[in-house]
């Protein structure tokens, strides 16, 4: 897939007034500081279409961006060590969950994990939180060009090991790196190819 057309379209919290459309959605979330706004402007093309911050957890509201004129790629608040308020924390679970629980055009997620690292609680407690409500979800191990391949895999194959221990089946994953665009294709590719089953 080649992204022609990305444009911002709204920013709020409350998930019953995000776009009156049916478009399908693909949203993107993940821990605070995991790369999520480098991320999205690898795979949009564009620099600066969402905001790339050295603080972490500057995302606070769903934001909907129009791509190619026929999907959303959503972008969420992170979850975790943002510095932020309980009260703002608890605000933005409110609103993530409901998005999850309620946007029916929603068709995958992508959730971003850091492969710099071995398998954190928080986030393998999201996916476990994902996969008990049965929301349609890839994993995306960003900044892979952080670490030296073997590390990488070795990070991978412990999530992977984790998961098989509870799931019979493991989602689709991707590397990536925003750095030198690796990973870009696959995802795109893997969109469009959803889109095209919904034909």
């Amino acid at each position: 897939m080649k992204i022609k057309t990305s444009t911002f379209v709204m920013s709020n919290s409350d998930v019953t007034k995000c776009p009156n459309s049916q478009l399908p959605e693909y949203a993107f979330i993940g821990r605070s500081n995991v790369g999520k706004s480098s991320l999205i402007n690898m795979l949009t093309g564009r620099k600066n279409l969402a905001k790339v911050s050295g603080k972490p957890g500057k995302t606070r509201l769903i934001n909907h961006f129009l791509i190619n004129e026929n999907w959303h790629l959503v972008d969420l608040p992170g979850y975790g060590y943002a510095k932020v308020s309980k009260q703002e924390k608890k605000t933005f679970q409110k609103y993530i969950t409901a998005y999850f629980e309620k946007r029916q055009q929603l068709v995958n997620t992508f959730i971003l994990i850091d492969s710099r690292h071995e398998p954190q609680p928080i986030d393998l407690e999201f996916l476990e939180w994902m996969g008990t409500n049965a929301i349609p979800f890839s994993i995306v191990f960003t900044k892979a060009d952080k670490l030296k391949p073997q590390a990488i895999d070795k990070n991978i194959a412990d999530y992977k090991a984790k998961l098989t221990e509870t799931w019979a089946e493991l989602p689709p994953y991707f590397v990536t790196s925003s750095a030198n665009k690796t990973g870009r294709d696959e995802i795109l590719d893997y969109i469009q190819k959803i889109n095209e089953t919904l034909k």
